[in-house]
């Protein structure tokens, strides 16, 4: 069940699970083969922002939303912030739509390099802290989910984070 909705009883997938798999295909697969619109299923890898200036990448950076719109958050180990994050990359979907999901520390870029942002407000998601992130780093930490909890994901960057180096 997912976004308040009863069993599947047709034996129709999620739609934010198909997304998921998606990206981890798009991750998989990455190579140069055309330009497509910026959306969760834009393929190549690196294409999702500025298709004409492709990067190298190897990670579709996406935001999960709950059934009320908030964003799903998760923690990670740090020692510079609350160690909050609602961006994530996707390792593994497996079984009936469940996902392994490496959680991506929030960076803000600075004159002296990047710095880890703390997007949490009162213990709530800061949305205006949310916007002055500009880059990501990887964690150690990872968050098994069921994807059919979720009622939408969106797709925020395609970033190399040096993954498979």
């Amino acid at each position: 069940m997912g976004c308040g909705k009863k069993d599947d009883i047709h034996g129709t997938s999620s739609c934010v699970c198909e997304v998921v798999r998606a990206i981890k295909d798009i991750q998989d697969n990455a190579e140069d083969n055309c330009e497509c619109e910026a959306n969760c299923f834009s393929e190549p890898l690196g294409s999702i922002v500025s298709p004409a200036r492709r990067e190298k990448a190897d990670t579709r950076v996406f935001v999960l939303k709950t059934a009320d719109g908030s964003p799903f958050h998760a923690f990670f180990r740090g020692d510079d912030c609350a160690c909050v994050s609602i961006f994530f990359r996707v390792e593994d979907v497996f079984d009936n739509c469940c996902a392994v999901l490496r959680v991506l520390a929030p960076v803000k870029r600075t004159s002296s390099g990047q710095e880890t942002l703390n997007i949490v407000e009162d213990c709530c998601i800061d949305l205006k802290k949310v916007c002055a992130v500009d880059a990501f780093r990887r964690t150690s930490d990872c968050i098994t989910v069921d994807l059919k909890c979720f009622c939408a994901v969106q797709c925020i960057a395609d970033v190399d984070l040096d993954i498979c180096d």
